[in-house]
């Protein structure tokens, strides 16, 4: 799509080039010579299209990917460090003055966001909030964590205080589709907990992480924090090889995942805390309210493009609705409204990856030739940075666009007349993260949950599936994650349970009761945090 610069919002014009030429290492925003990479937007401000260049970003080579990891591992320092050791109010004091600051840099960090990925602006902005709300959510659960931990507990004759303690050096890798949400879902619980982060942006979305370097620099101590820039290959492989990382926090696929793991020398020691793929499927009964199913099976299918782990990816309706459900779902894909991010009543917006479009052209060919028909008049039509969403019926399980995730704009549509050929198709598929299920007996619904959640981590009656609210546990089965996040399943995720023991005598109960009142040891505490 082509746009006219005089047509772009003031606030949401690109007025220069951003050239950002320092990246975070051992608490320094250290100045960048060498290689760069150039960032473009697939969204054009010219009449003619043309991608529009944001910036430039340094392309860091394995010698600064060395340096930032053993800035981290000084930071920590076999958990002698000064931020594993801290106060748990003195962490949250510098977690707050983060947010704080961050808080400042909404508009620059939105702006991004629709430029590098294509986010339109209520979702770009409710990512932003929301990730500001995660922030906060997480230093409440960790003051409650700690709460409940501000005592001593006594059996069979010994004391014992038992706290969570961290794990040690997290490399952080998080995904474009959610470049600072699902980022920070990782990073900041795991430095809430006392861990040090080696953090990698996504290879788009990269930008919006510059005008945060400043309040990471001066909200935590010096190596706590590194933010490295360039090509996963050169900088992460060497960190995993040399076995000094001791967390894996990554949002991604698992390909990447099975890799990094591999790289390390002693995997025994990883621990791993992932968000990978995923295909959920949507099972509309024949009892469903279709109007409502149609409704969510749009936001669904569709919300960001369907660039979600959580989208709608696979849509199985019963036979006996499914003529009437086609009809409803393709006319209002059709109504919906493409143009770009900031335009109003936008919901779908350009693709950030050059190669999309193409890719998603292919499975709609694979289709057509298996005897696929796209059922919307607009579906399939394509143009230098989209293709316009094609709902695609009837797919069979030899065409592409069943088997492989497309996290984009195609949405494949299967009849069936026996629930089981849905639950079957689960139970072989490499995923298990979420699933969409429409209808209103109870009578059928019953089995149909105590097997669904046996397949997958969590059931969506009547309503498309999401992360939120982040309160809540986001994991997934077989190849869709490992280990859960959430506000307070992270929490627990990025630490480890530790304890000192105390045999109950005259002896050890006197220096526990100095130790109390000294106020001494940041370990050994019972005081009650507001």
């Amino acid at each position: 799509m082509s746009t006219m610069l005089q047509d772009i919002p003031e606030a949401f014009k690109i007025d220069s080039i951003y050239h950002q030429n320092t990246y975070l290492s051992g608490g320094e925003l250290k100045h960048w010579e060498g290689d760069t990479a150039e960032v473009y937007s697939t969204i054009s401000s010219t009449e003619k299209y043309r991608p529009t260049l944001l910036g430039t970003v340094p392309q860091l080579g394995e010698e600064e990917a060395m340096d930032s990891l053993n800035s981290a591992v000084s930071a920590y320092d076999n958990g002698k460090g000064l931020w594993p050791t801290m106060k748990v109010v003195d962490r949250i004091a510098c977690m707050e003055k983060f947010v704080k600051q961050m808080k400042t840099k909404r508009d620059e960090v939105v702006k991004f966001i629709m430029w590098e990925i294509g986010k339109n602006l209520p979702d770009a902005e409710k990512e932003f909030d929301r990730t500001v709300d995660y922030i906060y959510d997480t230093i409440e659960d960790y003051k409650q964590l700690d709460r409940d931990s501000a005592k001593f507990q006594k059996n069979s004759g010994v004391y014992a205080h038992i706290r969570r303690g961290p794990l040690g050096v997290v490399l952080c890798l998080g995904p474009y589709n959610y470049p600072l949400n699902e980022t920070f879902t990782l990073l900041i619980p795991a430095l809430m907990m006392g861990n040090t982060v080696i953090f990698k942006p996504a290879k788009l979305g990269v930008l919006l992480i510059s005008p945060l370097l400043e309040a990471f620099q001066n909200s935590f101590p010096k190596g706590v924090v590194n933010v490295i820039y360039g090509r996963g290959r050169v900088l992460a492989t060497p960190i995993m090889k040399s076995g000094k990382v001791d967390v894996l926090a990554l949002i991604g696929n698992s390909k990447s995942a099975n890799a990094l793991q591999a790289q390390h020398p002693k995997g025994n020691r990883l621990r791993m805390v992932l968000g990978l793929e995923a295909k959920n499927p949507a099972i509309v009964l024949p009892d469903a309210d279709l109007d409502l199913a149609v409704e969510e099976c749009i936001t669904g299918t569709l919300s960001f493009n369907g660039q979600r782990c959580t989208a709608l990816k696979v849509v199985y309706v019963h036979e006996s609705v499914v003529e009437e459900f086609n009809r409803r779902f393709s006319y209002k894909v059709d109504q919906l409204k493409f143009g770009n991010p900031w335009e109003p009543g936008v919901k779908l917006t350009p693709l950030p990856e050059v190669e999309k479009p193409a890719f998603i052209q292919e499975l709609i060919d694979d289709a057509l030739a298996k005897g696929a028909k796209i059922l919307n008049d607009k579906g399939g039509k394509l143009t230098e940075n989209f293709i316009f969403p094609a709902v695609l019926y009837p797919v069979s399980k030899d065409m592409r666009v069943f088997k492989e995730e497309q996290f984009g704009p195609v949405i494949p549509v299967v009849p069936f007349s026996d629930i089981d050929e849905p639950l079957d198709d689960m139970a072989r598929s490499d995923y298990g993260q979420q699933v969409s299920l429409f209808g209103k007996n109870v009578q059928t619904l019953s089995p149909l949950i105590d097997t669904l959640v046996n397949l997958v981590c969590r059931v969506n009656l009547n309503s498309s599936c999401q992360r939120g609210p982040d309160v809540y546990p986001f994991t997934g089965r077989k190849d869709s994650a490992f280990g859960t996040l959430s506000v307070h399943d992270a929490l627990r995720s990025f630490s480890i349970r530790t304890f000192v023991a105390s045999k109950d005598n005259a002896y050890n109960n006197a220096i526990l009761q100095e130790l109390l009142e000294q106020k001494t040891s940041n370990f050994i505490s019972t005081d009650y945090i507001l």
